[in-house]
């Protein structure tokens, strides 16, 4: 039996809030009048969360809040400025609702729970000042009751995620992982602050580089190695934050910790699609900082593993095996590997424009490296798969400029390499039809 809310006026002042039920239709309509005093004056509904602004006024937290994050800085009802946006619980008139709920009994009105007041400001202030003592007297015990406090905080909302994460908290976490990190008697203080750590990205500079000390480092790269699904997959997502600093030191770490076999054990796990993602995009941080470090990548069988990605992967994952394939194609050595697979020509002319702009540029992209590296034979066998006209499409739809002058430039070539082809296609005619791109 669903139902929604109409609204219509009653009097002056009270407005009848009428619930249409799905009854059959030998059965009356039925009708609830909300008292004026506990609808929200922003929404006209039943307040669920009520809370008193700095005028006095009370509405529903949801759409006081609403009308704040729009940009409003004045009160809905007196258009007063605001002079705090703190919003203050009005218990009584959440009991009175309660009470209101239960009095009329009706299977129309779910009873208001008691809602969980969200984390303020001054309170993350004392959470952060707490752990950081903690840390810097290295009371571990301590810590990691406060680490236990504020993932149950996290844990009940989103807002209360965001509360934490704007004041400042990750850095303390950062400084307390440091300081712990040389102890595995403490592994699972580390990997759960690894796991707040996740909902506080971007970090920051000087929190990174609190990761990526040696110590810290190493036990990252502990963890990524470990059997815990869960650490891996925490592990892998940071391990790009902390290559993000892209010092000489940091990927001098990750040859020496082991990370390429971590990272492509953990894709070959299938853990999980957001392990993998945190894999792929590590992975193609580091070849395309360091394309060196793709020989390594390619040892251990990488190109392979990434075309069984682009063959059955879900949108997200192929998009990201596709940009990984063609940073390891920045180097002789990987085009050489790449071209080895017989399904990757087939596969790259398959994805465009299928997957997304993002995975169509890596496509051509990967495509144009390795006719530039083949020549001729490269360029007829994309054009036998039928890429001229997908490519001629690409040009039509509302595609960025990097992404078109890849098109442009594979067409030509094609174009070229068709007319030694015996003329099967005149290239006028091809490009007479194409619509002017906006």
């Amino acid at each position: 039996m669903g139902f929604l809310w109409r609204t219509r006026l009653r009097g002056a002042n009270e407005k009848k809030i009428t619930p249409v039920i799905s009854w059959p239709e030998s059965e009356p309509e039925s009708e609830i009048t909300i008292p004026p005093e506990f609808q929200c004056p922003i929404s006209i509904d039943l307040m669920k969360d009520p809370v008193i602004i700095s005028t006095g006024i009370t509405y529903d937290r949801e759409s006081i809040e609403t009308w704040i994050s729009s940009g409003n800085k004045t009160c809905p009802v007196t258009n007063t400025v605001l002079t705090t946006f703190d919003q203050i619980p009005n218990h009584t008139i959440r009991k009175m609702i309660q009470g209101w709920c239960v009095e009329k009994g009706s299977p129309l009105i779910q009873r208001i729970p008691t809602p969980r007041v969200p984390l303020m400001p001054c309170e993350v202030y004392e959470i952060r000042r707490k752990l950081s003592s903690a840390t810097r007297r290295g009371d571990y015990e301590k810590c990691g009751e406060i680490i236990a406090k504020i993932k149950k905080l996290g844990d009940e909302s989103e807002k209360n995620r965001k509360c934490v994460n704007e004041n400042g908290v990750g850095l303390v976490l950062c400084d307390c992982f440091e300081k712990f990190s040389g102890d595995e008697k403490l592994t699972f203080m580390l990997k759960e602050i690894l796991y707040l750590l996740t909902w506080m990205v971007p970090i920051g500079s000087e929190g990174i580089l609190k990761l990526a000390s040696p110590s810290s480092f190493r036990c990252v790269a502990g963890l990524l190695k470990s059997t815990d699904d869960s650490a891996r997959q925490n592990a892998a997502f940071l391990m790009n934050e902390i290559l993000s600093l892209d010092e000489t030191r940091v990927y001098a770490f990750a040859f020496e910790n082991g990370i390429a076999e971590a990272l492509v054990k953990l894709i070959r796990d299938s853990v999980s699609s957001s392990a993998t993602k945190s894999s792929l995009i590590t992975i193609y941080q580091m070849v395309l900082q360091k394309p060196e470090i793709a020989s390594e990548f390619l040892e251990i069988g990488l190109v392979n593993l990434t075309v069984e990605m682009i063959v059955d992967a879900e949108n997200s994952v192929c998009e990201k095996a596709l940009a990984v394939l063609d940073a390891i194609c920045e180097t002789d050595k990987g085009r050489e590997e790449v071209r080895k697979n017989e399904l990757v020509m087939p596969l790259l002319v398959k994805k465009i424009p299928k997957v997304s702009e993002s995975a169509t540029r890596s496509s051509m992209s990967v495509i144009l490296k390795l006719c530039k590296t083949e020549n001729a034979f490269a360029v007829e066998e994309v054009v036998r798969l039928g890429a001229f006209q997908k490519v001629l499409l690409v040009l039509q739809v509302g595609y960025g400029e990097e992404t078109k002058e890849k098109a442009t430039e594979l067409l030509k070539m094609m174009n070229t390499q068709m007319k030694l082809m015996n003329g099967c296609v005149d290239s006028l005619k091809e490009f007479k039809y194409i619509k002017k791109p906006f």
